[in-house]
């Protein structure tokens, strides 16, 4: 199987090196054409077009930072669509709104391919090993043909149903990690301010019932100091914002996501939108003159876990879709 790879950056140059890693046959594309250069010298191709691309190969992957920037890609004079014929899989593996995907899905079926959204959920460091999680919607028969390929990339990959149904998982996902961070820099800046030691406030809310995946990972680069998690105070913003979008459309009256878009965008105005997500603790750190930083922990995070072959996770009480 021919697989094609437009955007090669924090997540989707990590995935594009799992795919190299597990012997595809990959064509890689980039606006930035310097970063292709270590995936060529590796054996990648390169597409002049996203059209070119979509002639060349089987499957078609996009990870681009925004909604519109997968459209451009898509619809452009030479884009993706310019390019499909039957058979052919498009698979938006960005982080995007569940209305925009399908719009564009039905452009893809119209066109003889097969639409899937397959966003990726579980940190920089994962992707890197090939063990992060992936969600997938699309129909059963699709989701059979692309997990070969969504195997190379993660660990545990989860059948979500329908088109957009994994783009809508992804962004609730990302809203929940989103109110645990604001939540950790709020215990952790009460803990110093209350006379703790950081280093045992660390422990102490990892070995309890108040852990979770975020404070083991941004918990520790927040204590370092380097806040470096390749994740920016912009892409959050936009998708708790795309969280936002799908709550109102299900009429969904939310109280906490419109306070933490407050404070992303209070965030972004202080630092900068290019800021490392994390420093939103710089926020409280300001507010109470008290430097949130411990001895002992990393500056950026990696994966321990040896890469495993990646399976499908069936939910409980689910038979497969």
């Amino acid at each position: 199987m021919k697989v094609g790879f437009i955007g090669l950056g924090n997540v989707g140059g990590k995935l594009s090196g799992s795919l190299l890693r597990n012997g595809f046959d990959l064509t890689v594309r980039d606006l930035d054409g310097s970063i292709a250069e270590p995936f060529l010298e590796r054996g990648a191709h390169w597409a002049e077009s996203p059209r070119e691309m979509a002639e060349r190969c089987d499957v078609v992957i996009t990870c681009l930072p925004s909604p519109a920037a997968s459209a451009a890609v898509m619809e452009a004079e030479d884009g993706i669509l310019a390019g499909l014929s039957p058979g052919k899989i498009w698979a938006e593996m960005s982080t995007t709104d569940e209305a925009e995907v399908r719009r564009l899905g039905a452009l893809v079926s119209a066109a003889g391919g097969t639409p899937v959204d397959c966003p990726v959920s579980g940190g920089c460091h994962r992707a890197a090993t090939g063990n992060i999680a992936i969600f997938a919607g699309c129909d059963r028969g699709t989701f059979d043909r692309m997990l070969p390929v969504l195997k190379a990339m993660g660990r545990r990959i989860l059948h979500t149903g329908p088109l957009g149904s994994a783009s809508i998982l992804k962004v609730v996902t990302n809203y929940l990690a989103t109110a645990n961070l604001i939540t950790l820099c709020e215990a952790l800046v009460t803990s110093k301010a209350a006379g703790m030691d950081l280093n045992t406030a660390y422990e102490a809310i990892r070995i309890s019932s108040g852990n979770s995946f975020v404070h083991e990972t941004e918990s520790q680069v927040i204590l370092n100091g380097s806040r470096d998690i390749n994740f920016t105070m912009d892409l959050v913003s936009k998708d708790i914002g795309l969280f936002q979008q799908v709550a109102d459309r299900a009429g969904v009256p939310l109280e906490m996501n419109p306070i933490m878009i407050d404070i992303f965008r209070d965030g972004e105005k202080r630092f900068g939108s290019r800021e490392y997500s994390p420093n939103i603790i710089r926020r409280l750190e300001e507010a109470t003159g008290i430097e949130i930083l411990a001895p002992g922990f990393p500056p950026e995070m990696t994966d321990d876990e040896p890469e495993e072959p990646g399976y499908e996770v069936v939910p409980k009480g689910v038979e497969r879709l």
